[in-house]
């Protein structure tokens, strides 16, 4: 099993610091968020994107996902939200990331027509994905947070380039067992995203290990031969502890596990 880290634990960090500190610490990958206060965004220039490349390379660290924010059963037109995942997939392609993440982002639409918005994007943007030897990953979150609702669209689009992201807190809070959630999702599953809360009420990221979350369960169905990342989510809780710190601890917990 291989780990990695999102850089949303890390917010603005330089991509060099990024890929010497996954080097230093045990992770073969980094997830990098993909935002316009990040370091790497979709309007980075070719010289820029080959520069990226460049230093992950040189510490012997894989982007394994360029985390997106597309959000793929918007209700609204289909134009900006194809051209979103476009230029994300082109920027997974020039950077040798075989992954890009998506959100479902279908608020309060109805489920059968969030699916099917969902499905007819995903399905045209599969196409673009797969000439650039790039997976799109719809994750389990916001209106479609169980496997069995992230399932529901990408079975129905039935492309090879399409597929699913199980982040186990969102499966958790919508009530869904790991076992479900991975019947219903390893068809389709790229990998897993781990965290750690003290409750429900309480969702500020925790060590590895110190929460409530079923993380073991979770990776005793994983691929042993597949990826687990770390989305730590400190650019949302400032006060939560800096990540770099924890970052051994929580890699040898996931061993531990596994």
């Amino acid at each position: 099993m291989k780990f990695a880290f999102s850089t949303l634990g890390v917010p603005g960090m330089p991509v060099a610091d990024v890929a010497a500190l996954a080097a230093s610490t045990g992770y073969q990958g980094v997830e990098l968020r993909t935002h316009p206060e990040e370091p790497v965004h979709l309007d980075l220039t070719t010289p820029e994107r080959e520069a990226v490349a460049r230093e992950f390379a040189q510490a012997g660290v894989e982007i394994l996902t360029l985390a997106g924010y597309a959000r793929v059963a918007a209700p609204g037109d289909d134009g900006p939200v194809l051209t979103e995942l476009d230029r994300l997939v082109r920027l997974a392609g020039d950077l040798g990331a075989p992954f890009v993440r998506v959100f479902p982002g279908g608020g309060d639409s109805d489920p059968a027509e969030a699916d099917a918005v969902a499905a007819r994007r995903l399905g045209a943007a599969a196409e673009t994905a797969a000439s650039v030897g790039v997976r799109i990953l719809l994750e389990t979150h916001d209106s479609h947070r169980t496997g069995q609702d992230v399932s529901r669209i990408v079975g129905t689009v039935g492309h090879k380039h399409a597929g699913a992201l199980w982040d186990v807190m969102h499966t958790w809070l919508g009530d869904e067992p790991p076992a479900t959630s991975h019947a219903s999702l390893s068809p389709y599953l790229g990998y897993l995203q781990v965290k750690d809360v003290a409750s429900r009420d309480d969702l500020t990221p925790l060590p590895l290990g110190e929460g409530i979350l079923p993380l073991g369960e979770c990776l005793a169905l994983a691929d042993p031969d597949g990826w687990v990342c770390w989305e730590y989510e400190k650019r949302w809780y400032e006060k939560a502890a800096e990540l770099p710190g924890l970052l051994a601890g929580g890699v040898a917990h996931l061993r531990s596990l596994v």
